[in-house]
């Protein structure tokens, strides 16, 4: 078979080769893997130039009934999309209507009667079979995820990891879903069967595409459940090719499917009759209004929302350890992760000499075109989004922050990068509890520097906030690690780490930062419903 995703393709590929930018420099199998069959079958055309590369996507971005959908026919206005390391058109948006989402939905609960009736073991058996394809493709999904999103080949390769990771865990679980029997009076009893909800809807984010598609997809449908993706408008390309895996790893027609829009879409997905959950990964303002769409349908909710999360260095800390776990709670993704730790709280013993390591160590953070090896921050996702993070520095600065470094605009030396969205990582001292830098989620790579005395003080600063999402200290002292840890309001905590999120743990947040949890084996019970059965061995006892 030409090709590991379909047949149908026709892929156009022109290289052209530059002196500034030879197969050599790349330190990368980009281009041997655009030239194989498993990524022409990507259904994409190709016009790699240069660092960059100028690839431009014409096919349908939709799926469901276990193909790609063309909207050729729909009058919905399209929207352009752009990649962040170059500022240029990378594809045209339709998004879809109720039509669209209605023949989506429909997809999903006719894949749902088949997959539902289907053993633990033989749904196990095709979502490994998925993840044996990605590891098979990681690199080509990783470059597209880079194209996608901005953030470097290093990190979009540990993103695509972390899917595979997320669908082998789950079709693990998916063996053991059981019940439970209880012993009555008079030899009778009863059991529990833990049962899927139907066709869940998934709504991701932006900066995790693919992960977040694969987090949402694999506890579902190993609890025999369908589902309907919509990723987030700003970063559509990778979530079609996790539909297309999940098909060729041989699930049902219509058993992922992925439907493009913004929130008219959304709100169609939450409204729809036949859609028995929704799982949102966003802002805590739209997470409400998706709380409130699904309650009309008394529908369960899973929401994964923001955060303004505390990182607390006590003078103790193995001191190199929280260097690199204060950088790696603020500068993961461009900033653009909802679990940072951006409100940075150094006891005041050591924080002149922790300001002038964590500087020097920001001002070495390699910024430029992504797709590179050496490249250690990419592109923030969009100019939008680009001139509200550099906002907030300017806001910072006018409350009486100190900029320490960074926080300005960024151009790399490559002219084909010159409108990308890049800016120089930012850390700010002096900064106050009620500072807006400290108090509102920046979601860029901007770290808010605080000074503390006492652990009691600390704990009393670090709670007061509307979020809990997560929350990290550091310190050689393992009481104290484990009783600030017990009074931190987070939902997700950290010793001695920051950052890390093993599919094998639950992830979620306190407070406003959502409600239930992804990964682990709790989310089982977020994907399922459980039924009691009563069974009476002898006669019925009547009042009447």
């Amino acid at each position: 078979m030409a090709g590991v995703l379909g047949k149908l393709v026709k892929v156009q590929i022109s290289l052209k080769r530059r002196s500034m930018f030879s197969i050599r420099q790349m330190k990368m199998p980009l281009l041997t893997n655009l030239l194989t069959p498993g990524l022409r079958a990507l259904h994409f055309s190709v016009n790699r130039s240069a660092s960059s590369g100028t690839l431009q996507i014409k096919d349908p971005l939709n799926f469901w009934c276990g193909s790609r959908v063309d909207l050729k026919d729909v009058k919905s206005k399209s929207e352009p999309v752009c990649e962040p390391a170059t500022g240029r058109v990378l594809c045209q948006l339709q998004a879809c209507g109720a039509a669209e989402v209605d023949a989506a939905v429909k997809s999903a609960s006719a894949a749902f009667t088949e997959w539902s009736r289907l053993a633990g073991m033989e749904r196990a058996r095709v979502m490994l079979e998925a993840a044996r394809i990605i590891e098979k493709r990681r690199e080509e999904i990783a470059e597209l995820e880079v194209v996608n999103n901005g953030k470097s080949i290093t990190e979009a390769r540990l993103d695509v990891d972390s899917a595979r990771q997320c669908i082998e865990y789950f079709a693990g679980h998916s063996t053991t879903l059981s019940g439970q029997h209880v012993q009555l009076s008079g030899g009778s009893f009863a059991y529990t069967r833990r049962e899927p909800l139907g066709v869940c809807v998934g709504i991701g984010a932006w900066n995790y595409p693919f992960q977040i598609a694969a987090w949402k997809s694999a506890p579902a449908i190993a609890c025999g459940n369908s589902m309907v993706f919509k990723p987030s408008p700003v970063t559509p390309v990778t979530a079609v090719l996790l539909a297309e895996i999940y098909s060729q790893a041989g699930a049902p027609e219509g058993l992922f499917n992925v439907v493009q829009g913004g929130e008219e879409t959304g709100s169609l997905l939450c409204h729809h009759p036949s859609v028995a959950k929704v799982s949102f990964t966003g802002s805590v303002p739209t997470g409400k209004k998706i709380m409130e769409m699904a309650s009309r349908g008394v529908k369960p909710v899973t929401l994964e929302l923001g955060g303004k999360s505390p990182l607390i260095i006590f003078e103790d800390s193995d001191f190199e350890n929280a260097i690199r776990g204060a950088l790696m709670a603020n500068f993961l993704s461009q900033g653009q992760v909802c679990s940072n730790g951006t409100r940075v709280f150094v006891q005041r013993s050591i924080l002149p000499r922790f300001l002038e390591e964590v500087v020097r160590r920001t001002k070495a953070i390699q910024i430029g075109d992504p797709l590179l090896e050496e490249t250690r921050m990419g592109a923030l996702v969009s100019k939008p989004h680009l001139d509200k993070v550099m906002g907030y520095v300017k806001q910072a600065k006018k409350e009486g922050a100190n900029v320490l470094c960074g926080g300005e605009p960024f151009t790399p030396t490559d002219p084909n990068l010159k409108d990308g969205y890049y800016m120089t990582p930012c850390v700010l001292d002096s900064c106050t509890d009620d500072m807006t830098c400290v108090k509102e989620e920046i979601f860029g790579p901007v770290m808010s520097v605080l000074s503390f005395d006492t652990e009691e003080e600390v704990l009393r600063r670090a709670n007061d906030s509307m979020l809990g999402l997560a929350a990290g200290v550091f310190t050689k002292d393992v009481k104290r690690a484990h009783r600030v840890v017990e009074n931190l309001q987070a939902g997700s905590c950290f010793i001695n780490n920051y950052n890390i999120t093993p599919v094998e743990v639950p992830f979620g947040g306190y407070k406003a930062s959502g409600i239930g949890r992804e990964n682990g084996q709790v989310t089982i019970e977020f994907y399922s419903q459980l039924k009691t059965v009563f069974v009476e061995m002898g006669d019925v006892d009547s009042l009447f």
